[in-house]
């Protein structure tokens, strides 16, 4: 089975106001075969910057534990306060020890550090299946994916894809958290 490109999407909340909404999207997604959600995490990081962790998912707290996180394995973080985050880093550690993906130190993204004091995080895990054919085409074109990013929506104003002003609202709701 081809597994599509995956991508770790790091969503910053002030104050969480969750009513489902979220969940129904991706459910969607899901159910259209456009994405699968592989993992999801909660953090809560108070205001002096310690970590709570909740794994997003309809599995129980012990059967979470038992089949561990593959976000926590990425970042070294884990549930179930100290212990669980230790078991994150080892898993980090094995994982990285072994190869898998091994980021130079300069290149390492610490996600958890992003995260602004007394807010909170969804981390979600997704594999894109839309890419799937795409990117298998490019495979067999001889190609490869150099780099990606989103692109803000101010860049798109002068590509005529947005108006400034309503560029600068999507701007704005986007990256509230980091003016506060």
């Amino acid at each position: 089975m081809a597994i599509g490109p995956v991508q770790l999407v790091v969503l910053g909340f002030e104050r969480p106001d969750f009513h489902g909404e979220i969940i129904d999207e991706l459910e969607r997604l899901r159910e259209s075969d456009t994405v699968r959600v592989i993992d999801s995490l909660a953090v809560y990081k108070d205001e002096d910057g310690n970590l709570e962790v909740e794994h997003l998912s309809n599995l129980s707290t012990d059967e979470a534990i038992e089949l561990g996180t593959k976000i926590g394995a990425l970042i070294g973080l884990g549930i179930e306060g100290e212990e669980g985050a230790e078991a994150g880093a080892q898993a980090g550690a094995e994982a990285m020890a072994g190869g898998a993906g091994a980021l130079d130190e300069e290149d390492a993204w610490d996600v958890v550090a992003d995260i602004p004091n007394d807010s909170a995080a969804a981390l979600v895990l997704l594999e894109h299946h839309w890419a799937v054919p795409l990117r298998d085409a490019v495979l067999r074109a001889g190609g490869y994916r150099i780099a990606d990013a989103f692109i803000s929506p101010l860049d798109l104003v002068e590509i005529g894809m947005y108006t400034a002003e309503e560029a600068k609202q999507l701007h704005d709701l986007e990256t509230a958290a980091v003016r506060r």
